[in-house]
């Protein structure tokens, strides 16, 4: 009768258990990565503000997570399966987890938030503000405390600060270098101990809770946008600003410290995991990838390095011959073009929901993190199910993947005919007189009812009329003095509101710009409707477009040919998309923020139909 080893039996259940583990230890990067990568996109309207940066600026910033990617990509995927893979990810999710912090973190040395407001200027007088006057400065408010002029220096080295964007922008190229092992050597890891089999099952694993990640980034996104800036530092009663001003800035530093956390976490299991296991169902039978690599590196070394230069003669050859296969070169610039849309889009998305619709950070953030990302997620797994069900050949997947992105394309397209009409602001879209106008020069907001103000015309601190017409400040609307206090404050007697035609005979201004009309509500449900729907159809052809990429080259080429996509992508996707994208954005601006020691700040109110 055969006897058994009881320990062979242990220490194989334990290898087995490993496993297991490290399944879910790397679902859970994946997770997170997602998390933090999405939270990202989510918080681009908050950085934009909070660095008074331009849309040019705030692109360049999200485009280092691709740089930092590009970094060491090639290495890490070549040189990372000959070294210990569990902990060169655990190295990488600690690497992001740092990343994070560091992005985060400059919100704790740049002070309090200070925005444009005129609230400050006679708050101490009982009377009320006083905005048009014979001598007038713009001014911001602190919540802090009480400044003297005598700080006004210390103001400006304090504003210097804002410089560190940059810290933000070396976080996330931090974060970019370190999900470079995660996902290469995950795989890999995963298919030399897997059963064939299952290797596919573990991996659409790993991809389905993925999908959980950008959801879940940007509903933390929608909480923190939602939150003031330095909340639990300053009493936020006293903030006079709602979440729909363009002034406003949301806690987009403390989503930073959450996926940091998250990151962190990920990273222990990594580092109590064995560098090698048993191949499943075979036990100790056979030898795994790595004693199979060690034989090979036993070998001479003249044999090493006569394998070495074959696979260079044969580099270029293989590169050229993949480019010269005419379907696999134009999937590869459909590739292209197709990611830079994408990441322009999925960039700025929440930002142009805000400016053309008149919708909060927060809900814009919620909206495509409840709704249109399941969405998409749903149109892949339906690519995919069509793709098994029907058996399609590569002629009729390229024909599925065809016909989803033209339909998809046709939807995009019809989002130009949804639209909502620039907001009326006196002097920039309008005349004072309430005529349609636009104007990208500050002159045109001055009218003879506000030319003994000696008003800024730096300033944005919008209220208002019940005409319907929003003012840029209280001193360009000619308002005289003021009542309330805080976010009631109204200003009176505003000669400028006199000039357009009157809803009442009511002359008084209120905080904040003028909400949008109801027609504006209408046609955003229409939007959201319309871009739902694309989405999914366009999604839908993901899968098959990805198939025919793999079907129509020769098997030795494949992996040259998804390694050449991904990188390609990247680079010509991934970092310039955000980049041009928000510098034909800042084309489109009518009112510039000023900062506070001047120069250009961010964009405070832009020409929606050039936006769109």
């Amino acid at each position: 009768m055969k006897t058994y080893n009881c320990t062979y039996f242990v220490s194989h259940f334990y290898l087995l258990l490993f496993f297991q583990m490290f399944i879910m230890a790397l679902s859970f990067a994946y997770f997170a990565k997602a998390l933090s990568g999405s939270y990202m996109k989510s918080s681009i309207t908050q950085i934009e503000r909070r660095f008074d940066l331009s849309s040019f600026k705030v692109g360049l910033v999200d485009g280092g997570f691709e740089i930092g990617n590009l970094l060491l990509i090639i290495s890490v995927s070549h040189f990372g399966a000959r070294m210990h893979r569990p902990r060169l990810i655990g190295i990488g999710c600690l690497l992001m987890a740092v990343g994070s912090f560091l992005t985060g973190v400059p919100h704790f040395f740049m002070g309090r938030y200070n925005y444009e407001t005129s609230i400050k200027t006679m708050e101490n007088i009982t009377n009320g503000i006083l905005p048009c006057l014979a001598v007038q400065n713009q001014t911001t408010i602190d919540h802090t405390s009480t400044k003297s002029t005598n700080s006004a220096n210390s103001d400006c080295d304090r504003h210097s600060a804002s410089n560190m964007w940059v810290y933000v922008f070396l976080g996330n190229v931090l974060r970019g270098i370190g999900e470079t092992p995660v996902v290469p050597l995950g795989i890999s890891y995963i298919d030399d101990f897997a059963k064939a089999e299952n290797s596919a099952f573990y991996i659409s694993c790993l991809h389905t809770i993925t999908l959980l990640g950008p959801m879940c980034g940007f509903l933390l996104g929608s909480l923190c946008a939602k939150l003031y800036v330095d909340i639990g530092f300053v009493n936020t009663d006293s903030v006079t600003i709602t979440p729909k001003d363009a002034r406003w800035v949301g806690a987009w530093w403390l989503g930073f410290l959450v996926s940091s956390v998250v990151m962190l976490l990920s990273s222990i299991a990594f580092w109590f995991l064995p560098k090698s296991l048993p191949k499943q169902g075979e036990g100790n039978k056979t030898k795994n990838s790595h004693e199979l690599l060690k034989e090979n590196s036993s070998v001479p070394s003249n044999v090493s390095s006569e394998k070495l230069s074959g696979i260079v003669k044969g580099f270029i050859p293989s590169l050229r011959k993949l480019l010269g296969t005419p379907p696999y070169f134009l999937l590869l610039c459909m590739s292209i073009m197709h990611f830079n849309s994408f990441i322009g889009l999925i960039t700025f998305k929440a930002k142009y929901m805000e400016q053309h619709f008149g919708q909060s950070a927060s809900k814009a953030n919620f909206l495509i993190g409840i709704i249109q990302l399941p969405v998409v997620s749903a149109g892949i797994f339906t690519g995919g199910l069509i793709m098994k069900k029907y058996k399609l050949s590569v002629v009729g997947a390229a024909q599925l993947s065809f016909g989803a992105s033209l339909v998809g394309y046709v939807f995009l397209m019809s989002q130009m005919g949804i639209t909502c009409d620039n907001s009326n602001v006196a002097g920039l879209t309008v005349a004072y007189d309430g005529k349609p106008q636009l104007s990208y020069s500050e002159t045109t907001l001055l009218s003879q009812c506000n030319n003994g103000c000696a008003c800024s015309l730096k300033q944005w601190d919008p209220v208002c009329a019940y005409n319907g017409i929003t003012y840029v400040s209280p001193c360009l609307a000619g308002c005289k003095y003021s009542s309330g206090a805080g976010k009631s404050t109204v200003y009176h007697n505003c000669s400028c509101v006199d000039l357009a035609p009157l809803l009442s005979r009511n002359s008084s201004t209120i905080l904040g710009q003028c909400p949008r009309k109801k027609e504006c509500s209408v046609s955003f449900i229409i939007y959201m409707v319309i871009t739902t729907i694309g989405a999914f159809i366009n999604s839908v052809g993901g899968t098959p477009g990805y198939m025919v990429i793999i079907r129509c080259i020769s098997p030795e080429l494949k992996s040259l040919a998804v390694g050449l996509q991904n990188l390609v992508i990247r680079t010509l996707g991934g970092i310039p998309a955000p980049v041009y994208f928000g510098a034909l954005i800042d084309t489109t601006c009518l009112k510039w923020g000023i900062k506070k020691c001047g120069g250009k700040g961010a964009c405070r109110l832009y020409n929606i139909e050039a936006y769109r």
